[in-house]
Parts: C-alpha cells; sequence; structure tokens
C-alpha cells in the first residue's frame, strides 16, 4: 500500500504560504502523493490553488484531490482548470471528485444542491469532451492544447450510485474519512460494481484518514470545526477516526492496509510543517 500525506489547505484560517513549502518537504520525504480537501464556504484555500502550488513546487510526487466537488463548478471551466495543473505538473494529477454534502458550497448562481449525481454525470462527459480537444458550443477553439491527456478520474460517495459511477465512468475510488469497517463495506460495493459492469483489471482504492502527532487534541478540535456544520453527529463520527500519537497512526495504516487499500492519504490536522517528518518517521 502506497502512503500519501494532505496538503491543510482546509484547516481553519490556515497560512497559505505553507503550501509550497509543505509540498516540497512531502516530496523529499518519500510520501507518494499529496492530496487536496475540496469546500468552497470555509476560511482555507481552494484545492485547485492547492494543488497548482504544490504541482510548481514538486517534480516527482503525485497529486490528488480527495475529494473536489464537482456540482459546484461549471463543468466546461473546472475541465479546463483540471487540465492546466495536470499540464503544470508534468501529468502527475488525478482528478477524485464527490457530489458534495453541504449547501453552502454552492456558491454559483443556477449550480444548487439538488439533482448533483445527475448533474455529475452529465460534467464528466463534458470533462472528457474539452480534454479531447473537442470545442464546446459557444467557443470559438479548443479549450485546451494538443496532445492534452485525459485526466484519471476517481469517485467519492457512500451510495451505490457512486459504486456504479466509478465502474462506468472512473479509474477507482475514494473512501470518505471513516472508520476502517465502513470504508471496508464501501470498497466491496466498489469491487462488486466493477465486477457487475465487466471492467478489466480492479479499481484502484484510495483510503482518507486524518492524524495528529504532536497536538492530538488540537488536530481533534480542528476537524470537528471544519465538520461541525454537518452536524454534531458527522462531526463527532469523523473527529474519533483521528490517529493521534504513534501507536494509533500505525494501527490506522494496518487497519486500511488488511482491507485492500491501494493508497492511504494522511491527512493533516494542523499547517505545522514538522507534522510532515514526524509522520514519515512512523509510516515510511
Amino acid at each position: 500500500m502506497k502512503i500519501g500525506i494532505g496538503i491543510p489547505n482546509q484547516i481553519r484560517n490556515v497560512k497559505a504560504a505553507v503550501v509550497p513549502e509543505w509540498a516540497r518537504r512531502a516530496e523529499e520525504a518519500g510520501f507518494s502523493s499529496l492530496g487536496s480537501v475540496g469546500r468552497v464556504a470555509y476560511p482555507g484555500v481552494m484545492d485547485t490553488v492547492a494543488l497548482a502550488a504544490a504541482a510548481g513546487a514538486t517534480s516527482r510526487i503525485g497529486l490528488i484531490s480527495n475529494v473536489l466537488l464537482g456540482p459546484v463548478w461549471p463543468a466546461v471551466l473546472l475541465a479546463k482548470e483540471i487540465q492546466s495543473i495536470d499540464a503544470i505538473s508534468g501529468e502527475r494529477l488525478t482528478l477524485g471528485i464527490g457530489l458534495g454534502g453541504r449547501s453552502d458550497d454552492f456558491v454559483v448562481e443556477g449550480l444548487g444542491a439538488r439533482g448533483t449525481g445527475k448533474r455529475l454525470d452529465r460534467d464528466i462527459e463534458t470533462y472528457k469532451s474539452v480534454w479531447r480537444g473537442e470545442i464546446p458550443v459557444g467557443c470559438d477553439n479548443p479549450l485546451v492544447p494538443e496532445g492534452s491527456r485525459e485526466v484519471p478520474v476517481l469517485f467519492g460517495g457512500m451510495v451505490q450510485a457512486s459504486y456504479e459511477r466509478v465502474a462506468r465512468s472512473g479509474q477507482g475510488y475514494i473512501g470518505a474519512s471513516l472508520p476502517v469497517d465502513m470504508v471496508a463495506g464501501a470498497f466491496d460495493g466498489v469491487r462488486a460494481a466493477w465486477e457487475e459492469a465487466g471492467r478489466q483489471g480492479t479499481p484502484y482504492l484510495v483510503a482518507i484518514a486524518y492524524y495528529a502527532v504532536a497536538d492530538t487534541d488540537g488536530g481533534r478540535a480542528n476537524v470537528y470545526d471544519y465538520y461541525s456544520s454537518a452536524g454534531a453527529g458527522v462531526a463527532g463520527l469523523i473527529t474519533s477516526t483521528v490517529s493521534g500519537g504513534v501507536d494509533a497512526v500505525k494501527a490506522t495504516v494496518k487497519g486500511f492496509e488488511a482491507i485492500g487499500a491501494d493508497e492511504l492519504i494522511l491527512n493533516p490536522t494542523s499547517d505545522d510543517l514538522d507534522e510532515i517528518q514526524r509522520v514519515a518517521e512512523i509510516v515510511l
């Protein structure tokens, strides 16, 4: 199982200038990927911006959005944004995408929080059309340079429709920041949908887990704050999964390895740069 690390782009009042240095240190430490967290209505750094900054600061490490909220964006605009980041990085980006569940993230007029599943299915076709160099209606030119690749897509979501979307349109799946046994059920659902669809090979399965080495209480407080708008139940559940300290981080890695995750992204709970080396010494 590969081990990646998140970018602290959605820590409340994050020091945004830390992102390039965070990315550089993560690459030097040997992590497989850098992951971003996606949200609009929160005082952090937009995930597309964080990924672009990370792309410019690194040359080898993978980049993954886990997960970007697709339906909050106009599809054509997001398709160009994603291709641009992928090209700047030297084709190191994987688009991890989901529906979004908090209505305040839907800030673009006409793109509300209803009907997001059908909208995402349409949007995916638009992304791929743009990446193929096809000219969108109303435009005079292709939006991306000739020879641009189709960016790999992973989907999030904890319902059957999400699993079927992976099998129909994606290369794999990103589990939510939930206990291992809940993510295991989702992985099984994705595998079953993949087989039912007659796809060759196996889906790429990514897990996400929050960690805090130096300041567990502070890290958990930050995670609770981030999810508080989803209600105390959801915020409490996700906060309970934060791996606090060396033994807990090791147990989390073993847990996700046991359920067949291909990659685990350890998401930070603060923007303390020293947390990169602290966790690297535990898991790499």
